[in-house]
């Protein structure tokens, strides 16, 4: 059945996790993106689901007194960002709410305390904090121009904007210079995307390239990152296959951890935090959190590159990393070749298949942390009993997937969820990561 287009009007009663109003009509609840609690609102919908409608605002009637005016010309239209019309400090307590109602309702549990929430004071509006996005292009003929960006919230179109404030600089004011140096190539409708980093030590921007760009392409690209000094990058096939443009040897990406004296190398196309500052107040959180001793065996599962593990051997713990990716497993183990840990290992594991009879699987540690993708951490969490940490420390990017594997360690593997805490590494969207401390009881 297609979705209703005619105009509404209703009262937002509640916000969702990610911070859309819920407004009830007709005994059906519609979820608006932008409505605050307690305005009056008019809005389209969008997509009709079995318990739930998605619409768009179209006018706030009544508004509310938390609403601010939002930073970005297209905040609404662009799908970036999702919370730019409320204060950062009222942003961070509607994912204190999210985190609180998960953990009760999926995994009925909560904790001792609640920590404080982990977030940025240099930078409390949450503005030029993204480090890695994946920015899509289109050749938009109507526009007479190649529009860069992020999606649109409602369609899957690319926003037509001139300019980002969420992210790094110099790349929240080098769109319309991209899209004037893609307009300028052969293959400009062949280009659908730019993988976007900002390290500490260089910008790199990697395009994707679905045809072979000419030597004039070339060229014209070389010039524009010789003048942004930014190195540029062409993916023609798989994600990690990538051909240095300019610089022809480019200088390894890298992040400083100073709090630990770590540096730590990353490829563009590996998974980095987006928030650098928060990065470095989580990483600390956590470590102080696990309670970590000299000669303390650690279990880092999930491990990347070593963001946690290379801290963890700073402090004195015997760290075994465990990760997935190949490629991430052979840069976490050069960076602890070249911070100068000889009590950091990293092997290859795959952690969502975990059965027990896994060689670190049958040794006992001091010390858990776990830092999983949205999916969580289910079957290793099934097994912590035989792992038998007296800590753990679980940092989570969904609050639906870390609330149910808490109440699988409080129900069934012995723990006790002493405290929980958001973490705010994403300023202005509705994405949730927090932070959670168990010990054994």
């Amino acid at each position: 059945m297609a979705a209703r287009r005619e105009a509404e009007t209703a009262r937002i009663e509640s916000l969702t996790h990610d911070g859309r109003g819920i407004a009830a009509v007709d005994g059906k609840k519609v979820f608006v993106a932008g409505g605050l609690e307690g305005e009056t609102v008019r809005f389209r919908r969008r997509k009709r689901r079995r318990s739930f409608d998605e619409a768009e605002l179209l006018e706030v009637i009544d508004s509310s007194p938390a609403r601010i005016p939002p930073r970005c010309a297209v905040f609404g239209v662009c799908g970036g960002c999702t919370l730019q019309h409320v204060s950062a400090p009222r942003q961070r307590a509607i994912r204190e709410r999210a985190l609180r109602d998960s953990l009760e309702r999926i995994g009925q549990v909560e904790p001792e305390r609640w920590l404080p929430a982990i977030f940025d004071p240099a930078d409390d509006g949450g503005w030029h904090y993204r480090r890695r996005a994946r920015l899509a292009v289109k050749d938009v003929a109507g526009k007479g121009r190649v529009l860069v960006g992020f999606r649109e919230r409602h369609v899957p179109y690319v926003t037509d904007m001139h300019r980002c404030e969420v992210l790094a600089r110099p790349v929240d004011a080098l769109i319309d210079e991209l899209s004037d140096v893609i307009g300028d190539l052969s293959i400009r409708s062949r280009l659908p995307q730019i993988e976007v980093t900002v390290a500490d030590n260089a910008t790199a921007l990697v395009f994707r390239v679905l045809d072979p760009p000419t030597d004039a392409d070339r060229e014209r690209l070389r010039r524009f990152a010789a003048e942004r000094s930014v190195q540029v990058g062409l993916q023609a096939g798989r994600p990690d296959d990538i051909e240095a443009l300019y610089p022809e040897d480019p200088a390894p990406l890298s992040y400083r951890l100073p709090e630990f004296e770590v540096e730590v190398r990353f490829a563009a196309t590996d998974f980095v935090q987006v928030n650098g500052a928060v990065n470095r107040l989580m990483v600390s959180a956590a470590i102080e959190q696990l309670q970590v001793e000299r000669g303390h065996r650690v279990l880092d599962l999930y491990c990347g590159i070593g963001n946690f593990s290379l801290p963890l051997a700073r402090c004195g713990a015997r760290v075994l990393g465990l990760e997935g990716e190949a490629g991430q497993v052979e840069r976490a183990r050069d960076n602890a070749a070249r911070n100068g840990f000889r009590s950091c290992e990293f092997w290859r594991a795959d952690l969502d298949k975990v059965d027990g009879s896994e060689r670190w699987m049958r040794e006992r540690w001091d010390r858990v942390l776990i830092d999983p993708a949205r999916s969580g951490a289910l079957e290793v969490v099934r097994q912590m009993r035989t792992l038998g940490p007296a800590r753990i420390v679980y940092v989570s990017c969904h609050p639906g997937t870390l609330a149910r594997d808490a109440g699988e360690l409080t129900r069934t593997q012995g723990y006790t969820l002493e405290s929980a805490g958001i973490i705010d590494m994403f300023p202005h969207t509705g994405h949730l990561e927090s932070l959670a401390v168990f010990r054994q009881s």
